[in-house]
């Protein structure tokens, strides 16, 4: 396995890196990093977990230049995301002496425009915010000739294509494009091809990459139950910190309202939440303050909290792709996981489709009376086998001894036969 100090990286970042815990290079990194360097237009096809952030800052960090001008950008679909690529980022700029700044939606704009007047070598954001700053002529991209697209199939489900082909427009002739995602439908590859010159294709398609370390099990619920099962669980697993993903705003709200009733820490994401309400409750979760963060996809992608132990999918994802950024939310950086997802009786077709997205198949977890049942027919098995083995050590064994212990034996049988001898020797 490579490691970050034998591709010549920097020493202070590599140091900053090794002080994080991070030494060897995943498979994406080993394969996008010298490809970047190079200049080259990547397409990288990488799920989440897989070290794809570190694969494209670390080259977009080696080619900027410390001048007060802006030649780096990183496009994301979430603000979450954002946040969690602008940590990475301060980590590797402040190794290098290179500044960055993290730029979305829900934060004052006045205050960016201070920021940005300081002409940070690196901005990471959304497609609306950009757009926005681009409007207001408070950010000037005409110098970026390093652009990469995170998530580029989630911004392309969002609607914002238009928005990044605006952007892109607007940045150097020179560029270099660097496309990342965890699937590459036809507009993606429209994009690409409209846009980047003799792009190279790199795939990590292992699903195990990010499950590997994560214990995952399905629960049978019904609608009624479903709440019951999950306090249940929690009780019993006693999760350090636990995520809980439903499908609506409305669905995260009531889950989380009748967990607090019962005594839960537990609050609520959304895309309702301001971005400070958002902030403080991923400020108290990240800190234990939280126990159960009840959320929506909007959770799934870019929040690294370290001590997330579980995660139930309170609502069944709908494709693999959804189920694989939530449980990947777990088991991250060395630890293990716990994934339980609850499935009703409707919904076993869309969980097959979701085992072979991931090409593995899931577990059921069982409830504590079939584990009891299951204990007392293993009592019962190894009791038969004792007696079985001291009746076998005696000179004689007879063989209706062990011959169906729950129906007729066979020495009920042999006394018919012995009566029907002896009526035909009387006849």
């Amino acid at each position: 396995m490579t490691t970050f100090r034998e591709l010549n990286m920097s020493p202070a970042v590599c140091e900053a890196l090794r002080y994080k815990g991070i030494v060897d290079l995943t498979p994406v990194q080993e394969q996008a990093i010298p490809l970047a360097r190079s200049g080259q237009d990547i397409i990288v096809q990488s799920q989440t977990g897989t070290g794809k952030t570190l694969a494209f800052l670390l080259p977009v960090f080696e080619k900027l230049k410390n001048v007060p001008v802006v030649q780096g950008l990183v496009v994301t679909p979430t603000r979450e995301l954002t946040i969690q690529i602008s940590r990475v980022a301060s980590l590797i700029g402040d190794a290098m002496g290179l500044d960055s700044l993290a730029v979305y939606g829900g934060q004052d704009i006045e205050r960016q425009k201070q920021k940005l007047r300081r002409h940070p070598q690196l901005i990471i954001g959304t497609p609306g915010r950009l757009l926005d700053h681009l409007r207001r002529h408070t950010v000037d991209v005409s110098k970026v000739n390093k652009i990469v697209l995170d998530e580029a199939d989630e911004m392309m489900r969002r609607g914002f294509l238009e928005d990044v082909e605006t952007l892109l427009a607007e940045t150097a002739g020179d560029r270099q494009l660097m496309l990342f995602s965890a699937t590459i439908p036809d507009r993606i590859r429209g994009l690409a091809q409209q846009y980047m010159r003799a792009p190279r294709e790199i795939s990590v398609k292992s699903g195990h990459v990010t499950l590997d370390a994560i214990r995952q099990v399905i629960v049978d619920t019904t609608e009624e139950t479903k709440l019951d099962k999950l306090c249940e669980l929690i009780n019993t697993q006693q999760p350090y910190l636990a995520m809980v993903f439903c499908h609506t705003k409305q669905r995260v709200s009531r889950v989380a309202m009748e967990l607090a009733k019962r005594g839960y820490l537990a609050e609520e994401l959304h895309g309702d939440l301001t971005q400070t309400q958002r902030e403080l409750v991923l400020k108290r979760f990240s800190r234990a303050k939280l126990q159960i963060l009840v959320a929506t996809d909007i959770a799934a992608r870019g929040l690294d909290i370290e001590g997330v132990s579980h995660v139930y999918n309170y609502d069944i994802p709908m494709d693999a792709e959804n189920y694989i950024h939530r449980i990947g939310r777990t088991g991250r950086a060395g630890q293990e996981g716990v994934a339980v997802t609850f499935v009703n009786a409707r919904q076993y077709t869309l969980l097959r489709k979701i085992e072979a997205g991931i090409r593995e198949r899931i577990s059921k977890e069982k409830s504590d009376r079939s584990r009891e049942r299951a204990k007392k027919q293993e009592k019962i098995r190894e009791k038969i086998v004792m007696e079985r083995k001291a009746e076998m050590g005696k000179k004689s064994v007879p063989l209706s001894k062990y011959a169906n212990r729950k129906g007729a034996s066979h020495k009920g049988r042999n006394d018919r036969s012995r009566r029907q001898k002896a009526g035909t020797k009387r006849g």
